[in-house]
């Protein structure tokens, strides 16, 4: 009898690490400002991300993928929470605040849900707007900084409150954070995991300055880069709280053509792109050499979009689509390639979703929605909006076809992107339009919060 007993606790013990060892590790790649610029979103014509494109290939991308806030620290709170950025509190710029925050409200940030079911945490680079929460990750390899390696800033824009600036630097890719991180996290893939980990890995650039080696500039032909469209009155019709939205320390696209360095702003942005480009492909290229490459979920998004001269700025925070459009896609076992759905979803959609492909329990509190519906089937009917906001009682709300925006004095702006893709032609004011604005005002939330 006790040997028999004995037996089959072996065997019950057997199987709960067979059953460990066949959840799903998860690759989680964020990248800071990348706009849709990518290749692969046929958005525009001429950056060069050739890795970004083959993941692409590999997975299933959202072509509508929108982040709730257009400023890093809160959109980032709001991906690793799975909250609202205005239903959390105090400054989500602090890894702790925020951590402090999610749990008042019953949950946990998403690595420690992962953590608190059996999986090995591990994190490089910037994921909340800091790095993460002391003693929530196994291991870490520190966040590192945008100026990190680099010689004098402001060479080309010389204003206070912003970091925004474009140069050849440094000499090497070893100076750069990004090549650190790189390099951290295909380490960690190469090493023997005895549990299922969550490996994240927050990539820098293209947050400006966009300075980046020589090298990554000369791949691209100076006079050959297209340049974002650009309406000289786009402005007209923008209510007051949205052109204050527009930031004083900020380049104008009216000054960039008066000195002929709008070029070089996109050239810049565009030769950090493909750094950072560099950099994912050695980690994929890590995990696809190791012995987890077919059994791991990857899933790589930005946590927001970035104008480069659209509405005569350069800048993230505003509500415009340049600012709240965002890559997402996904890619591993079971994950379709070389799929892609136009329906429209959020970033607060990926903590769900990571459980629910992972085989995970339900987190109730999560106020996104798990996407395998559409990753299995990308035309499937998605009657969900999206929710951006920025400062305080202003938000967009974007569904397949039109955007509206309304502020916190009232100011609204509508527009259909299906005959009017730049948003130059604010349609808030047309009396035929009412419907249609009281059907998406619907989804403001009735609270917000001044991040």
């Amino acid at each position: 009898m006790k040997s028999n007993i004995l037996l089959s606790f072996f065997i019950v013990t057997l199987c709960h690490f067979c059953y460990a060892q066949e959840k799903p590790n998860v690759l989680f790649i964020s990248v800071d400002d990348l706009n849709d610029f990518p290749s692969y979103a046929n958005r525009y014509e001429g950056a060069i991300t050739p890795n970004l494109d083959k993941l692409a290939n590999q997975g299933t991308v959202f072509n509508n993928a929108y982040c709730q806030y257009s400023v890093c620290g809160p959109s980032r709170a709001s991906v690793m929470s799975g909250f609202y950025p205005h239903n959390l509190s105090g400054s989500l710029n602090e890894d702790d605040v925020v951590q402090e925050s999610t749990k008042a409200l019953g949950s946990e940030l998403m690595h420690t849900w992962f953590r608190n079911n059996g999986y090995e945490t591990l994190a490089v680079g910037k994921i909340l707007h800091g790095h993460l929460p002391e003693g929530t990750l196994d291991e870490t390899g520190g966040r590192g900084s945008f100026s990190s390696g680099l010689g004098k800033l402001q060479r080309n824009w010389h204003q206070n409150g912003t970091m925004t600036d474009w140069a050849k630097d440094p000499e090497t890719d070893e100076q750069m954070p990004d090549h650190q991180a790189a390099n951290w996290a295909a380490d960690q893939l190469s090493k023997k995991h005895d549990k299922p980990f969550f490996l994240m890995v927050g990539f820098l650039r293209p947050h400006n300055p966009w300075y980046v080696p020589k090298k990554w500039w000369d791949m691209y032909d100076r006079e050959k880069i297209k340049l974002p469209e650009y309406k000289k009155d786009d402005l007209e019709d923008i209510p007051k709280l949205g052109l204050k939205n527009i930031k004083n320390q900020m380049p104008r696209t009216e000054w960039a053509i008066e000195t002929d360095q709008w070029r070089d702003i996109v050239h810049s942005y565009l030769a950090s792109i493909t750094f950072v480009d560099h950099q994912i492909g050695k980690v994929i290229k890590a995990l696809e050499e190791s012995e987890y490459s077919k059994n791991t979920i990857i899933v790589l998004w930005s946590d927001h979009g970035y104008q480069m001269g659209e509405k005569n700025t350069f800048q993230k925070a505003t509500l415009w689509e340049r600012s709240t459009h965002v890559p997402l896609l996904f890619a591993g076992p079971e994950v379709p390639k070389g799929k892609s759905s136009d329906r429209v979803v959020s970033l607060l959609d990926i903590y769900p979703t990571l459980l629910e492909m992972s085989g995970l329990p339900k987190n109730s509190k999560n106020e996104g929605r798990s996407l395998v519906p559409l990753i299995k089937n990308p035309s499937t009917a998605w009657s969900y909006p999206s929710v951006t906001g920025y400062n305080k009682d202003c938000y967009a709300i974007q569904n397949e076809r039109y955007r509206y925006i309304r502020y916190a004095d009232g100011g609204e702006e509508l527009y259909d992107h299906q005959n009017d893709p730049n948003e130059w032609t604010n349609l808030a004011g047309n009396l035929n339009m009412n419907k249609i604005k009281a059907d998406l005002a619907k989804y403001i939330p009735n609270k917000s919060q001044d991040n």
